[in-house]
């Protein structure tokens, strides 16, 4: 198992203690060549595929074949990251998009190679998601050092969507997409030689014997079939499935109050501002204790906000509800305590897989249903109604994850050596969650 680094009680919470770890920053540095990479092979093959082919559609597609492959990987490769040495994997996923994207930069590419080869990137993607932060708990521990450092790489995440597409637009007045995606190539093979010249090489997690597929499935059979882990599960998945819904919807509801593009482009970047400063707020300045309290407050409460759509309100009103709204994401901090601590430390890299997955295909079909709704009802009422029964999935949920903490039955637990150790964890949860 390994050890966590709790911080004295004396010092004060925040992210430079994270900074202060060696192997972190080689981490986070290559988080950002690799975020940065894959924005820009998407919005450089997007251009790409509809400058080649004219058709609207096939341009949609590209993006839409960066969420498919997630599921697919998340559960048929996710035993990769348990079953070889962590920096391995992840060198070897950013060798593969390297190599992915240095095949659409030929100028012989076809459009059917072009989608395959999105595909192939998006295959890997969960794979490496889950190893690296698996893998955080092996370079920061599985205490509170682990959860300000997975919290930073989210806020990362978040801030690409503000400034990354922006960034790729100005790429491309500069260069052809295809020489943009040229660039990728070297994102990634940045990203790879810092994970390896960066990070120490560790041993594989699990051993389990039987094919890929197998291990994996079996990897996740466990992680879902644990009542606990598949409560706290659901408590990442179905906040932001209903989240994405003013997003997806964010043009025809511009069009629908009457504030022209320049709004709709406002209304995207709402809830990415909202997160970040929600856990930003929350990893500076709330201690261990005060994060594990209002994990299910806020995640209650977190569609409440998007209620407020049933008045059709203006744009100002609009920005402040979705800005409060990605403010309660900061419940994600104190979540990852509790799964990181829920999940045994062989599983892990298996259960961190599944995790991005199923966040990435979750918030895929919530923008499918989103825009179904849409195509019935106004958008005002699809957004607030999306804004009520998320809210009533996510007090149900919360009400899972406290009957779990609080000794609910669990999945039956074959190893007895197994279920001790998660009997001793829920006993730590408890405590931590009683501050």
């Amino acid at each position: 198992m390994s050890r966590a680094r709790p911080a004295p009680a004396t010092e004060p919470p925040g992210y430079a203690r994270v900074f202060a770890v060696r192997e972190f920053r080689a981490v986070f540095v290559a988080h950002a060549f690799s975020l940065l990479g894959v924005i820009v092979s998407e919005i450089a093959l997007t251009v790409l595929v509809y400058g080649l082919t004219g058709s609207p559609l096939l341009s949609a597609l590209t993006f839409a074949l960066g969420m498919l492959p997630y599921l697919i990987g998340g559960t048929l490769l996710s035993g990769i990251a348990d079953r070889y040495p962590p920096r391995r994997v992840l060198v070897v996923c950013d060798v593969v998009c390297a190599g992915c994207a240095g095949l659409m930069a030929l100028p012989a590419t076809p459009v059917a190679a072009l989608l395959a080869l999105r595909c192939a990137i998006a295959l890997v993607a969960p794979v490496f998601n889950g190893t690296r932060t698996a893998t955080l708990t092996d370079i920061l521990g599985d205490g509170d050092l682990f959860v300000l450092g997975r919290s930073l790489l989210r806020i990362v995440s978040q801030s690409s969507v503000l400034v990354g597409f922006g960034l790729g637009g100005v790429l491309l007045t500069l260069v052809t997409p295809r020489a943009a995606l040229a660039v990728t190539v070297g994102t990634f093979t940045v990203s790879a030689l810092v994970l390896r010249c960066g990070t120490r090489r560790r041993q594989a997690r699990g051993s389990g014997g039987g094919t890929l597929v197998r291990y994996s499935l079996s990897g996740a059979r466990q992680v879902l079939g644990d009542r606990r882990v598949r409560a706290l599960l659901l408590l990442f998945w179905v906040p932001p499935m209903f989240m994405v819904a003013p997003e997806a919807l964010a043009a025809p509801y511009a069009d629908e109050i009457g504030i022209g593009a320049g709004g709709v482009g406002l209304l995207m970047c709402a809830l990415p501002v909202g997160t970040v400063a929600g856990e930003l707020y929350a990893g500076s300045a709330l201690s261990v204790s005060a994060r594990a309290r209002i994990v299910l407050p806020l995640a209650s409460l977190a569609l409440v906000p998007l209620a407020s759509y049933a008045l059709t309100p203006g744009l100002v009103p609009a920005l402040g509800a979705l800005t409060l709204a990605g403010a309660a994401s900061a419940y994600t901090l104190g979540l990852d305590r509790w799964f990181v601590d829920a999940v045994p430390e062989e599983l892990r890299g298996r259960a961190m897989t599944v995790h991005t997955a199923g966040l990435m295909t979750i918030q895929g079909l919530g923008m499918a249903l989103a825009g179904l709704a849409a195509e019935f009802y106004a958008v005002s009422t699809v957004v607030a109604g999306a804004g009520v029964l998320g809210t009533a999935c996510c007090l149900l949920l919360a009400l899972e994850v406290r009957r779990t903490r609080d000794g609910g039955p669990r999945a039956p637990v074959a190893d007895p050596v197994r279920e001790r150790t998660t009997e001793l964890r829920d006993g730590a949860d408890q405590h931590v969650t009683d501050g």
